[in-house]
C-alpha cells in the first residue's frame, strides 16, 4: 500500500538523521582509539627511556666502583676539652713510633707531633688526627699570649700504673693526655722545667701539603701499606686496594696506620680507597704503576 507523500518524506528524514549519528559515533570511536594508541605508545617509550637511563647509571657505577656519596660536610673542629701536656725526648725517626711513621719530618708532619694517652689512641685509629692545644690557667708555666699549637697524633704515650695518675702516671687510663715532641713543648710552656702544664684542646681538620701517601712494603705474598699525610679528619678507618686483576679488597689494620693484605698485587696498577672517621672517602686511581717496587711511596688525591 503506498504511503502518503508527507509520511514518505518524514521516513526519509529519519533515515538520514540515523546515518549522520552513526558517522559521528564512528568518528568518535576512531579518535578514541587513535588517542589511546598514542597514549599507550608514549607510555611504552617513556618506560623504555627510563629503563635505558637506569641501565646507563648502573653501568657507570659498575665501571668506577664508586661508593654512594652522601654529600657529607667537611670535617669541622670539635668541642674544647681539658687535659694536660708533658714532653718526651726523641727525633724525627722516633716521634712516629707507634703509628708506623718512619720519619715525621720527611713525611710532612715536622716536629708538630704528639703522643697521646691510651684513652685517646684508640688502638691506632687516632694516628693522623690533628689537635689545637692551648696552655691555660697557669701563669707560672704557660706562655701567656702565645698562639695555639697545632699537632698531629703520631705516637702512643703508654700508661705507667706503678705511679699515680696525678703524679707521674699521666697517661694512665682514663686520662686524656698529650706527650708532646720536645722541640714544640716550649710553644706552650715557658721552659722545660714546667714538666707538665694544663691545656685546653680540640680536634681540628688536618691541613696537609700534597696528597695522601701510600708506602708499600712487604713481599709478593704479604703487602703492608703505610697510609700517611691524610687531610680532613686525619683518622683512617678503612683502606681498600684494587689491582688490574684483583677486585676491590678490604685491607686489615696491622698496627698504627699500616694496613695489610695477602692479595697478589705485584705487576698490577694499584688503586687505593681511604675512608676517614667522618665517613668521607678519597680514591687514588692507578696511583702505583704496574712496575711498582716494594719500598716505594706513591701520592694520591687528598681530602679537601
Amino acid at each position: 500500500m503506498a504511503l502518503p507523500l508527507k509520511a514518505l518524506f518524514a521516513s526519509l528524514l529519519a533515515i538520514a538523521s540515523t546515518l549522520s549519528d552513526l558517522r559521528v559515533a564512528n568518528a568518535a570511536v576512531a579518535h578514541h582509539r587513535s588517542s589511546s594508541w598514542r597514549h599507550a605508545a608514549h607510555h611504552v617509550v617513556g618506560n623504555r627511556m627510563h629503563y635505558h637511563h637506569h641501565r646507563r647509571g648502573h653501568v657507570h657505577s659498575g665501571n668506577h666502583h664508586s661508593p654512594a656519596k652522601h654529600n657529607r660536610p667537611k670535617f669541622a673542629p670539635g668541642p674544647w676539652k681539658q687535659a694536660h701536656a708533658t714532653f718526651y725526648e726523641g727525633g724525627s725517626g722516633t716521634f712516629g713510633g707507634a703509628c708506623g711513621y718512619q720519619d715525621v719530618v720527611q713525611q710532612g708532619y715536622g716536629y708538630q707531633t704528639t703522643a697521646v694517652s691510651t684513652a685517646m689512641f684508640n688502638n691506632g685509629q687516632t694516628c693522623g688526627a690533628c689537635y689545637e692545644v692551648k696552655c691555660v690557667d697557669n701563669p707560672q708555666w704557660c706562655q701567656l699570649g702565645q698562639p695555639s699549637l697545632f699537632v698531629t697524633a703520631t705516637d702512643l704515650c703508654p700508661p705507667n700504673y706503678n705511679l699515680p695518675s696525678d703524679n707521674g702516671g699521666w697517661c694512665n687510663s682514663p686520662r686524656e693526655h698529650f706527650d708532646l715532641a720536645k722541640p714544640v713543648f716550649t710553644t706552650l710552656a715557658k721552659d722545660y722545667t714546667a714538666g707538665i702544664v694544663p691545656v685546653q684542646y680540640r680536634r681540628v681538620p688536618c691541613r696537609k701539603q700534597g696528597g695522601v701517601r701510600f708506602t708499600i712494603t712487604g713481599n709478593p705474598y704479604f703487602n703492608l701499606v703505610l697510609v700517611s699525610n691524610v687531610g680532613g679528619a686525619g683518622e683512617v678507618v678503612s683502606v681498600q686496594v684494587k689491582g688490574d686483576k684483583v677486585p676491590w679488597t678490604t685491607m686489615q689494620r696491622n698496627w698504627g696506620q699500616k694496613w695489610e693484605t695477602n692479595a697478589m698485587l705485584v705487576g698490577q696498577s694499584l688503586t687505593f680507597r681511604v675512608r676517614a672517621s667522618d665517613g668521607r672517602f678519597t680514591t687514588a686511581w692507578h696511583v702505583a704503576p704496574p712496575n711498582w717496587q716494594f719500598g716505594q711511596t706513591f701520592e694520591g688525591k687528598n681530602f679537601k
